[in-house]
């Protein structure tokens, strides 16, 4: 009934380089783009801002409440 042995220190630095690892992989989606996908997507967020401002009416100043 012996179990593998196993070395503490070396499972936690295992561990924390998993979970680096991890993080460098989120970081690279959400930081990794780039210039022009930036600018890309910065131009379909104003497009798109631009047509819900379009929409929206207005009411003369004096009949607000």
């Amino acid at each position: 009934m012996t179990g593998n042995v196993v070395n503490l220190r070396q499972f936690r630095k295992q561990k924390a380089r998993t979970e680096k690892d991890k993080t460098a992989d989120q970081n690279r989606i959400s930081f990794g783009r780039t210039k022009v996908e930036k600018q890309l997507t910065k131009a379909l967020n104003d497009k798109a801002g631009k047509a819900l401002d379009q929409g929206k009416r207005e009411t003369p100043p004096d009949k607000r409440p």
